[in-house]
């Protein structure tokens, strides 16, 4: 379930385990290696790729997971889902921004990738301040634009039994292993 082989983890893992479970829930896979980074995005296959670095923070809280949690309810998705999580895998979230070229490491972010080449960014930056409506309507748009996969990720029924971690990173423990 983690991964700690050379960079420990920033907090504790149960603490967290709520915040990677919203992603899990609605059809991502987390990447906790950087060999799962490159088997996931370094792919000449013709699909879409979405990535989310999921973070701690309170705009990953209020925003950015219910808002790509929300965007993939849309009839057109991305054929792939992944995240890695920052502060936690950070191997593996490095390994993410390396192939995020052009960009300052930011999370939480959401890239999305085809044939290895990142197509669209979002940043900390356009989801703080932001809504989680406002965020999906941005996706949706992203979606519709790149993507082919039929959406969406999950049920309706399914996606209405989602529960989403309202904490901030400030009242996360941290990892004392």
């Amino acid at each position: 379930m983690f991964n700690i082989v050379s960079k420990p983890p920033m907090y504790d893992q149960q603490a967290v385990q709520p915040m990677r479970d919203e992603l899990i829930a609605v059809g991502f896979t987390e990447l906790l290696t950087p060999e799962d980074v490159d088997k996931a995005i370094n792919v000449k296959d013709d699909k879409t790729v979405l990535v989310m670095v999921n973070s701690v923070c309170g705009c990953a809280a209020g925003s950015a997971r219910p808002g790509v949690s929300l965007a993939l309810q849309n009839n057109i998705i991305p054929d792939k889902l992944y995240t890695g999580f920052a502060g936690q895998e950070r191997d593996a979230v490095d390994r993410i921004r390396q192939y995020i070229k052009g960009f300052p490491p930011s999370s939480p972010s959401v890239a999305l990738f085809k044939n290895g080449e990142l197509l669209y960014f979002m940043r900390r930056m356009d989801i703080e301040g932001f809504t989680a409506e406002q965020i999906a309507n941005t996706l949706v748009q992203v979606f519709n634009k790149y993507c082919t996969a039929k959406g969406p990720s999950i049920s309706p029924e399914q996606f209405a039994q989602v529960q989403y971690a309202k904490q901030c990173g400030s009242k996360i423990p941290l990892f004392k292993g």
